[in-house]
């Protein structure tokens, strides 16, 4: 008797969970994405927020804000009236638009190791995480990386 029930437990909790699961990922709202988010590297931390009606993200944070003891500049930007800008602080998402089932997209990100700026589409997979897509003309030539929420 007290293994059938062990088992209805565990069967039940294991279907409420389930349910739950399912149930969070179709109740994302468009603001879901907002949020601090560590980069792949872990490298920086990035604010996901709202500019107007689309979603922006600007670096925050940085494991190494200083290179040869000043503040990391843009120094790779083609725009030479940029690259004396900090990194720290910089916008470097910008314009995405929520398209449904967690997917925001129509957006740019700019990356300043390169100087070069890319399409961009995110994925929220689940609360915690978030899959950016840079590339150029169409999704399948790019690279994605997975962010992990901080905040």
């Amino acid at each position: 008797m007290g293994l059938i029930i062990s088992r209805t437990i565990t069967f039940s909790f294991l279907a409420c969970l389930f349910s739950f699961t399912s149930l969070s990922a179709q109740t994302a709202t468009s603001d879901s994405v907002l949020g601090i988010w560590f980069n792949g590297s872990k490298e920086s931390k990035i604010e996901i927020f709202k500019c107007n009606d689309r979603y922006c993200g600007r670096i925050i944070w940085l494991r190494e804000p200083d290179a040869d003891g000043k503040p990391k500049i843009d120094k790779n930007n083609p725009n030479i009236k940029l690259q004396n800008r900090s990194i720290l602080g910089m916008v470097l998402m910008r314009d995405f638009v929520y398209g449904g089932d967690n997917v925001w997209d129509k957006g740019e990100i700019y990356d300043p190791k390169s100087g070069k700026t890319y399409s961009c589409k995110m994925a929220l997979i689940n609360t915690n995480r978030l899959d950016v897509r840079g590339f150029v003309g169409i999704s399948l030539i790019g690279r994605t990386d997975t962010w992990t929420r901080t905040e």
